[in-house]
């Protein structure tokens, strides 16, 4: 059996803010805004609030399940479902987080060939990438949680870059407010899920939270963040363009950055992108360590091993990507496969913990 982590590899519980805004401010901000644009409009800004209001439930609800499970989703599976069921489900979780570090990093690497390097392998970039994975989530769950810190301070200084297209911004361009019918709304906030994955991984880095119980309310503020950030952006967004260009512009965020003119950066879309690998490598060292954490909570083997064995996969799949349709077919595969889990599955799981629990109970 794999013992519950010691304290000296735990973190404080107000970490959990940063763990669960690292991981969902990530790839998603680079051009989320003209995809609920096409459905919604100048109301978009009302999807991001919904959906983020959304994610706040289901953070609950995840807390709820972890409380009473003490300990992560992996044990809470075997618990209530046995040995093959709850392989099965574990199976599918780890699978899933694999799939997100894949789409992260491909995306990721997706933008600098467009917008830095054309010519650049794929390859070579993708490896770069993983070998600091590597070295992070080698390093163990505090490294990884100093990194998702870092971001925290790296996205505080991206968002004064809005600062240059408010200037040029026409907020007249959000009239008419709620002129949206809600089937409009709700295509809209299937497409803005995507932008909020992430933060499920507290399902699995929960027990190496000190005082677990005591990190809800940073866990909940690191989703207001999140949702504080999304909604400037695509404010702004909505301001500075025209709802034609916008539904035209694949990245509005790094569109917006050609704003910024500076005496000493002649292109800050270039220093922008740049930064970003660090809002990136949260989510995708999250990724990571969650599961092949698991897969070493499951088959009791050296995590180092799981890891390497799954940075490889990583490295071959997303190289095995490559051109734009795939990348979008890709994502639009894993927005609906997170839709639904946590949308479905994880207020699911709820219920069924709770009759299970309740049995066993009234059993004793």
């Amino acid at each position: 059996m794999i013992t519950r982590p010691t304290e000296k590899n735990k973190v404080s519980p107000y970490f959990a803010f940063f763990l669960v805004s690292s991981a969902q401010i990530n790839v998603g901000l680079f051009g989320f805004q003209r995809y609920i644009a096409k459905d919604v409009g100048q109301d978009a800004w009302l999807t991001v609030l919904l959906v983020g209001l959304a994610v706040h439930v289901l953070i609950w609800i995840c807390y709820q399940i972890l409380n009473k499970g003490g300990d992560d989703i992996i044990s809470i599976h075997y618990d209530l479902f046995g040995k093959w069921i709850g392989g099965l489900l574990n199976f599918i979780i780890i699978l899933y987080f694999l799939v997100l570090v894949i789409i992260w990093t491909r995306t990721y690497v997706e933008v600098i060939q467009v917008w830095m390097t054309p010519f650049i392998n794929q390859g070579w970039i993708v490896g770069l990438i993983l070998i600091l994975a590597y070295y992070y989530v080698s390093g163990g769950f505090r490294v990884v949680t100093g990194l998702a810190f870092f971001s925290g301070i790296i996205i505080t200084i991206i968002l004064f870059t809005l600062y240059f297209p408010i200037k040029e911004a026409h907020f007249h361009n959000l009239l008419p407010i709620f002129d949206h019918s809600i089937d409009d709304q709700f295509n809209a906030m299937k497409e803005m899920v995507y932008s909020y994955l992430g933060f499920e991984f507290i399902l699995i880095f929960y027990p190496f939270l000190s005082q677990s119980k005591k990190s809800q309310k940073w866990s909940h503020l690191g989703v207001l963040f999140t949702m504080l950030i999304y909604i400037a952006f695509i404010i702004v967004s909505l301001a500075y363009y025209n709802l034609d260009q916008l539904y035209h512009t694949v990245w509005a965020t790094l569109t917006l950055w050609q704003e910024i003119k500076l005496p000493f950066i002649e292109r800050f879309e270039y220093v922008g992108i740049s930064l970003w690998l660090f809002l990136v490598l949260p989510g995708i060292c999250l990724g990571l360590w969650a599961s092949s954490r698991s897969l070493k909570k499951i088959f009791h083997v050296n995590q180092h091993i799981t890891l390497l064995i799954l940075i490889c996969i990583v490295f071959v799949v997303s190289n095995l990507i490559t051109d734009r349709q795939q990348i979008n077919m890709y994502t639009k595969l894993i927005k609906n496969i997170g839709a639904y889990i946590i949308f479905l599955y994880i207020p699911l799981l709820f219920f069924i913990q709770a009759i299970v629990y309740k049995v066993r109970k009234n059993k004793k």
